[in-house]
């Protein structure tokens, strides 16, 4: 199972809008995802459910997990969505 950690990068941290994107770029993955925070059970990154009971704030630590064929890819590339600031995307 690969596994990355990504520092919530949007000033809101991950609700709404930020959220929203993230949930979209999960659902383009050809794996499935899982989220936690502080060691949680993680929960389905797809699910804006689950994101939102994260609670995930600016600056806290998540953990991304997936397994099979294009994991280690899709987890860079989602580490790379929540590092950037996307409250400032257009």
């Amino acid at each position: 199972m690969a596994e990355r950690h990504a520092t919530i990068a949007s000033s809101v941290g991950l609700h709404a809008r930020p959220a929203g994107l993230f949930i979209e770029a999960v659902n383009k993955q050809p794996v499935a995802v899982t989220i936690s925070k502080d060691g949680s059970t993680p929960l389905n990154a797809s699910s804006i459910l689950s994101i939102m009971s994260l609670g995930a704030s600016h600056g806290d630590v998540v953990t991304l997990a997936a397994e099979g064929e294009g994991a280690e890819a899709a987890l860079d590339e989602l580490v790379a969505l929540l590092e950037t600031d996307l409250d400032a995307v257009e």
